[in-house]
């Protein structure tokens, strides 16, 4: 896949899925949930022990069934070795010029981290395919995207932090191209106690919340 079916797929969808586990056994577990629930993409974080192996086992499992990404890439060495691992896309948290330039070397997407107007600008114009807001919730959630995209529509915007079942069609209201969803999604209690059944169904419920604020978006227009 180009880069752009890849940011289009992953817009389509709307959501992001942040697989941020204690193991590599949860975060395998984890995105065969989220993809049973209908969510064809997932972002596994550099913070679980094994990161890579996981990417790999999981690049080999779901092949083009799911496009997978990196996430808490904090340097271009790691996105390179993320890359080679399966991954189709790059999440950072913060802004480092030199870990765009290696994603668009490789025609890889790019999500760079941002939270400042100035930040944003900075990663959009550096060639960030999106501009990944974060921590969105520290700064007003939904609305703080909407005051962004006043004076910034052009760039494309995914806020992670406070996204939830609540909130989830807030943010697409406000501009945002997706969301992407961490604990509330890939809950901790859910995967001690061992109930991938439930995020499955989570799963299928940010789908809905997705779906649902789309229609209303498009019935407004």
């Amino acid at each position: 896949m180009t880069a752009q079916q890849i940011l289009s797929t992953i817009t389509d969808i709307g959501i992001v899925p942040v697989v941020r586990t204690p193991t590599a056994e949860a975060a395998l577990r984890s995105v065969d949930a989220i993809f049973r629930g209908g969510v064809r993409a997932a972002e596994v974080t550099m913070t679980v022990p094994g990161a890579l192996k996981a990417l790999e086992k999981l690049a080999d499992q779901f092949g083009d069934k799911i496009i997978l990404g990196a996430g808490t890439v904090l340097d271009p060495e790691t996105a390179r070795s993320c890359m080679l691992a399966g991954a189709q896309f790059f999440v950072t948290p913060s802004l480092k010029l030199a870990t765009i330039e290696m994603a668009r070397r490789y025609s890889k997407v790019i999500c760079a981290g941002a939270l400042t107007p100035t930040e944003v600008l900075t990663a959009w114009e550096a060639g960030a395919d999106v501009v990944k807001v974060f921590p969105a919730n520290a700064v007003g959630g939904a609305k703080y995207i909407k005051a962004l995209k006043g004076p910034l529509p052009q760039v494309e915007m995914i806020p992670t932090g406070g996204v939830n079942l609540e909130t989830a069609g807030e943010f697409l209201k406000a501009g945002a191209c997706a969301v992407a969803v961490g604990g509330e999604l890939v809950d901790a209690k859910l995967i001690k106690e061992n109930r991938y059944d439930e995020m499955e169904a989570r799963a299928r419920q940010y789908l809905e919340v997705i779906a649902k604020a789309r229609a209303e978006m498009k019935a407004a227009a």
